[in-house]
Formats: C-alpha cells, sequence, structure tokens
C-alpha cells in the first residue's frame, strides 16, 4: 500500500481564464488519476484563483437557470461555460476567491461527502475571523448566512467532481465580489434564497491576500492532517 501524502501543494494562479484554469486542473486531476493506478504516492493541490467574469454550470444542472440569453449575456461582458462539477449555476468574478484542491482523498480517508463537509467548516471558520456566523443547510451545499429578517444568503457555493477518489473544481468564496451578476441567473439552482458577500456583509472592501493567507492556513491545519 503507498505512503499517504498529507502535504499540500499551494499555487495562486491569479486571475485566469475559467476554460484555462479548468484545463490545467484536469492535467494535475489525471495525473494524480495515474499515479494512483502505479501504485506511487500521489500529490495534493490546493490553487487559489480569480476568473474574469463567468457563468458556469454544473454537469447535471438546469440550463433554464441562466436567464440571459446570448446576446444579453454577451452585454454583461460574460461568458457562459457548461463544466464537469456537480452542482448547478454559479458565477464567477472579480474579488472572489475561487478555490480548487486537486486531492487525492485517500490520502486523508476521506468520503466524498465528508470531504464538502469539511470544506463548508473550513469556511465557516475563515468567515468565524471576520465575526461573520456562516451555517451549512441541510440538501444545500456551500456555506449560508442565515437570518430571520434576510433569510437565507450564500456566501460560498461548492460544486465538485471525483473519480477513483481524486477531487477537483472546489468552492467560490464572496469576498469583494460584484454580486449584482448575481441577479441574472437562479443562482445554485434556487430562487428563494440570497447571496451576499465579506464585503457586503462589514460595509468594506476587504484585503483579498489577507483572506486567501487567512484561507489557505485553515485548509493546511483543520482540514487536510
Amino acid at each position: 500500500m503507498k505512503n499517504m501524502n498529507k502535504q499540500l501543494i499551494f499555487q495562486d494562479w491569479g486571475l485566469i481564464d475559467y476554460q484555462d484554469a479548468w484545463q490545467k486542473q484536469e492535467t494535475l486531476f489525471e495525473k494524480i488519476i495515474e499515479e494512483k493506478k502505479a501504485a506511487r504516492q500521489t500529490e495534493n493541490y490546493l490553487i487559489f484563483c480569480e476568473h474574469p467574469h463567468v457563468y458556469t454550470l454544473g454537469k447535471n444542472g438546469d440550463q433554464n437557470n441562466m436567464l440571459l440569453n446570448s446576446t444579453q449575456l454577451q452585454a454583461t461582458n460574460a461568458t457562459f461555460v457548461h463544466t464537469n462539477r456537480g452542482g448547478d449555476i454559479t458565477y464567477h468574478g472579480p474579488g472572489q476567491i475561487v478555490g480548487y484542491p486537486v486531492i487525492d482523498l485517500e490520502n486523508f480517508s476521506l468520503g466524498l461527502k465528508q470531504y464538502i463537509f469539511q470544506i463548508e467548516h473550513a469556511i465557516i471558520k475563515l468567515l468565524s475571523l471576520y465575526g461573520i456566523f456562516g451555517v451549512r443547510i441541510e440538501n444545500a451545499a456551500g456555506v449560508w448566512l442565515n437570518t430571520a429578517s434576510a433569510g437565507a444568503h450564500k456566501i460560498c457555493a461548492i460544486g465538485v467532481r471525483s473519480s477513483h477518489y481524486v477531487a477537483m473544481h472546489g468552492f467560490a468564496l464572496n469576498v469583494n465580489t460584484d454580486l449584482k451578476y448575481f441577479n441574472y441567473i437562479n443562482p445554485c439552482g434556487f430562487t428563494d434564497k440570497g447571496v451576499t458577500s465579506v464585503q457586503k456583509e462589514l460595509g468594506q472592501t476587504i484585503d483579498l491576500q489577507e483572506v486567501k493567507d487567512n484561507l489557505k492556513n485553515i485548509f493546511e491545519k483543520r482540514i487536510f492532517i
């Protein structure tokens, strides 16, 4: 049995086109699977990036949750990609931290549901550093803020793909995100829930690098141990 490698290789891809990031992920993903098939030690990656304005639809998502036609979409300066992750439709754009852990789940003795649960709790821990109380909602992956006055608002979307117990894709945390772009979709397929960001909740622009540093630290110490 191969040795379990619990180390993370961290990469920050900066602002990168969604399709380019997807291809780079796929390359790492396939490399890890080939390493597993050869019974070699596998590597684990934690990637942060931002994307230009883009809407992505999960493999089983409903395209009707995109509320714009192609002409209207072009007018928003955004693109649309049908991807192979789980989940429905979401938006990515500047000011949002997109996290792509490309990892061998067996290195950490995690099943897929446990893994998603761990991501949610890492984000909840991160938000607590900024005085924001994030929660999980049953049958609605991601991290939410839930108040009696405002109802449920998603602050972090999660959608992953796995094969041979290797995971890719990941999460999108709204930090300084322009939330108007969510008006053009039913986010994650919901019509009765809203979206929010760290910036909106705190009423000020947040240092994105600081959030990345805090999040990297939480992932390294809390989840992948």
